[in-house]
């Protein structure tokens, strides 16, 4: 074997990484496999999934610490903005690969209409407009109902009946996580606002395709300028929405909306959907849907910590009985 012809000092130890292939690295006395990058992998691999859905669960948060200070639509204008100018920053000054095709940038920039315009755009919307939180959360808890229904057909992926055992229980238990603040809903209340929950709806659709279409489009290329041009997609969807529904324009840049923008600019723009984006490139599509199960409970302790809101025993409960889904359903 290769391996084997070179001089004992130059011989370095196979590890087989955690796709199951070999890592091999050149270096200057020879051609040897490197094991710590397949344990690092491992190790981001699972630390990553944990780490996305405490970012993404902040967004909830940042929207309600936006809210005083800004329009829904004008804000994410500029964050998508500025993570955009950020993203390119970064690009630039580690001479990321830049996608060399035109068809290539339109799917990146589409894709970024889809995952970040097309879905936080109406879910913001609606907020800011009346639609419960309750509501709107039990409607973002259908999107990995929705991915785990379109996941055989879109992505080719086969959901065992253990899967679709997990993602039934954790639905139940986002139910009973959002259960205090849909008790306060009334049903003539929702009969009022079919249009806005329409757009909620179609902000769920529009992230269930997005993910799917980052799948199959863009299943290579360096994330960061992926994100970058994702970015100039969102942005040209925004600004003419922002444009047409807010006259005023308002952003008070007031410290506490500096601060909420930061973090959602750094922390989730480009912290969370790097890692969202390397999710989906690194497993199922299914799996990686599964995921948002977790974020209305982490939001619910978020916000018992930092505005005092009152967690239930029955939301307790719900947060157990999501944890127990997502684990059969992202289970291997």
């Amino acid at each position: 074997m290769w391996l084997w012809r070179l001089h004992p000092r130059q011989r370095g130890t196979v590890a087989r990484g955690a796709a199951g292939v070999h890592t091999r690295v050149l270096t200057g006395k020879g051609l040897r496999v490197n094991a710590t990058s397949s344990k690092l992998t491992v190790f981001a691999l699972a630390l990553a999934p944990a780490l996305f859905v405490f970012l993404w669960s902040t967004g909830w948060i940042s929207a309600r610490a936006a809210a005083p200070h800004a329009d829904p639509l004008t804000f994410l204008a500029t964050r998508y903005a500025l993570a955009g100018v950020v993203m390119m920053v970064i690009c630039f000054a580690f001479a990321a690969p830049w996608p060399t095709s035109r068809s290539a940038q339109a799917h990146a920039m589409i894709s970024g209409v889809l995952l970040h315009a097309g879905y936080l755009g109406p879910v913001w919307y609606v907020v800011a407009h009346g639609i419960p939180a309750g509501v709107s959360g039990v409607l973002a808890g259908a999107q990995p109902l929705l991915t785990a229904l379109l996941a055989p057909w879109l992505a080719g992926e086969r959901i065992t009946r253990r899967q679709w055992t997990g993602i039934s229980l954790g639905f139940v238990g986002i139910l009973l996580v959002l259960q205090p603040k849909m008790m306060g809903v009334e049903l003539a209340t929702l009969g009022s606002m079919r249009w806005l929950l329409a757009v909620n709806a179609l902000g769920m659709v529009s992230v269930t395709l997005g993910t799917f279409y980052q799948k199959r489009f863009i299943p290579s290329g360096d994330l960061r300028t992926i994100a970058a041009l994702q970015y100039v997609g969102a942005v040209g969807a925004t600004v003419p929405a922002a444009w047409l529904l807010e006259p005023n324009h308002r952003l008070d840049w007031h410290w506490e909306a500096i601060a909420t923008m930061a973090w959602s600019v750094l922390a989730i723009s480009i912290g969370a959907i790097l890692i969202m984006l390397w999710l989906i490139r690194s497993g199922a599509v299914s799996r990686v849907g599964t995921l948002i199960y977790l974020v209305p409970p982490v939001v619910a302790v978020e916000a018992w910590l930092l505005f005092g809101e009152q967690m239930t025993s029955g939301q307790m409960l719900g947060v157990g009985v999501v944890v127990a889904g997502v684990a059969l359903a992202v289970r291997r």
